[in-house]
């Protein structure tokens, strides 16, 4: 199956800014997920990449994995 084109469109920071606006407690730790949600990193650092990107960077040596789920829904 193709991933819908939401998957690979990406957000602005403008975009990312509102959504994370709408969270009810702003001192919920941010995390990134590759996997759809199984597992994430924590968020070190905000940075510029290029002029083009604003990346989301974990910077620990050794990464402290959250797993939340253990089987696919």
């Amino acid at each position: 199956m193709k991933n819908p084109t939401w998957t690979s469109r990406g957000k602005t920071v403008a975009q990312l800014i509102e959504e994370l606006q709408t969270f009810e407690d702003q001192n919920l730790e941010v995390r990134i997920s590759i996997d759809d949600g199984e597992t994430s990193y924590p968020v070190s650092l905000v940075g510029k990449s290029g002029g083009k990107y604003a990346i989301l960077r974990n910077c620990e040596d050794e990464p402290s994995i959250i797993v939340h789920r253990t089987e696919k829904q």
